[in-house]
């Protein structure tokens, strides 16, 4: 967790990153940098203030000389800079990349698909923002283990799950691309929400006034600078958010300030575009504060915790998630992860109606699925929430509780 940050550029130094650390050690600050970016970020110096994500310290030496290596000469840091937008090659499994319209019941239907066709889902991560929906999933063929490498069985997969994301709505643009490689999830992800411009109509955000980031934009006419201020409740990896749309948007940050060591966030960047100028008009200026307000509202987690652990097997996701939809819970966001053959997974998710989840429900789901294996994680204060409306409100989720798609006749459709 960042607390406080100071950044000053002219140049002299190149770093290339998703997150950005100093750690002090032996009265030393090491620069630390995990992951990949798209386009390189220049600064001179660089001090952030960390600790882990309990608010502690950071001391484990384990933890540190990993850091150090990290950033060596013939460290993956190094050799990222020759590539781009973060992906590498590899072949121990398939990257499956989804955006379209969200409606309740998408990720039951889309893993359901996928386990028809035999695919496990090893690994994926899944937003929710202004009533669209992205995925980057992780799959691996159930019978080798690994990637999937016939082209027809892809274009399948791919023909699938793109009729899938369509569902109704034939107004917005449904999208899968399936290939083989390494993609730091989490970038991704911003840059297809991004390019999909899910920050178009934000006006109607479900987000309560008070709960909104309050972004603002002028320029510095001495320095030629467009100064970029905002304030918003502090959260892990905002600072990554933040800088990951600048840089999408191709703007370069000169010189920057953070301070959120309370429960508020308070960030200033100094900023040019690619070109040497600064912001030019309204228009540009609506729209950077447009794109940052979406860029910090799509990691907000809406709705209540839930943690499943046990061990992985092909379906797995497609059985809890049909359990969810059963009793009418949509998943706003997710995190899915295998490891040493054991499923870890995270959802976030909401009742249909806009309702506060019952807690029956919960207690239902968790003796269907495990008392042991699903667990409510953090303070479980949706259960007590006052509903209110949202454009992500579905009023017919009572047509999803059917207790299996072969009975819609949707896989069979599809195929």
């Amino acid at each position: 967790m960042i607390s406080k940050a100071y950044i000053c550029s002219d140049g002299g130094w190149f770093m290339d990153g998703n997150n950005i650390y100093i750690i002090p050690r032996k009265n030393i600050y090491i620069p630390v940098v995990v992951g990949y970016s798209c386009q390189p970020v220049y600064f001179s110096r660089a001090v952030f203030n960390v600790t882990d994500k309990d608010g502690n310290k950071i001391t484990d030496e384990a933890s540190l000389d990993y850091i150090q290596k990290s950033l060596g000469p013939d460290s993956c840091f190094a050799s990222s800079m020759r590539r781009s937008v973060g992906v590498m090659s590899g072949m121990d499994h398939t990257a499956i990349e989804l955006i379209g319209s969200d409606r309740p019941g998408l990720l039951s239907e889309v893993s359901a698909v996928l386990t028809h066709l035999k695919c496990n889902v090893v690994n994926a991560e899944v937003w929710t923002h202004n009533t669209r929906a992205a995925a980057v999933m992780q799959v691996t063929d159930e019978e080798t283990g690994g990637a999937i490498a016939d082209p027809e069985r892809l274009a399948m997969v791919k023909r699938l799950l793109c009729n899938v994301l369509k569902g109704t709505n034939k107004s917005r643009e449904a999208k899968t691309v399936v290939s083989h490689g390494v993609t730091h999830t989490e970038r991704r992800l911003h840059q297809m929400m991004f390019a999909d411009r899910d920050y178009e109509g934000m006006g109607e955000s479900a987000m309560e006034e008070k709960e909104r980031p309050n972004v603002n934009v002028t320029n510095w006419h001495d320095k030629d600078y467009s100064v970029v201020t905002i304030r918003c409740k502090d959260r892990p990896k905002l600072l990554f958010d933040i800088v990951c749309t600048l840089t999408d948007m191709q703007y370069v940050v000169f010189h920057g300030n953070v301070d959120a060591e309370g429960p508020e966030a308070y960030l200033e960047y100094c900023m040019r575009h690619v070109d040497g100028s600064p912001v030019k008009s309204d228009a540009e200026r609506e729209r950077v504060i447009q794109c940052l307000e979406a860029a910090i509202e799509r990691r907000v987690s809406e709705g209540l915790k839930l943690e499943l652990c046990t061990a992985d097997r092909v379906g797995l996701l497609s059985d809890v998630t049909r359990i969810f939809r059963e009793n009418s819970l949509t998943v706003s966001r997710a995190e899915v992860t295998t490891k040493d053959g054991k499923a870890v997974n995270t959802f976030y998710v909401r009742d249909t109606s806009g309702y506060p989840v019952d807690p029956k429900i919960i207690d239902s789901i968790r003796r269907t699925i495990g008392q042991t294996i699903l667990q409510v994680k953090g303070c479980p204060e949706e259960l007590n929430q006052v509903p209110h409306e949202s454009p992500t409100r579905f009023l017919f989720s009572g047509l999803f509780k059917s207790r299996s798609f072969c009975n819609f006749g949707l896989v069979r459709s599809y195929s």
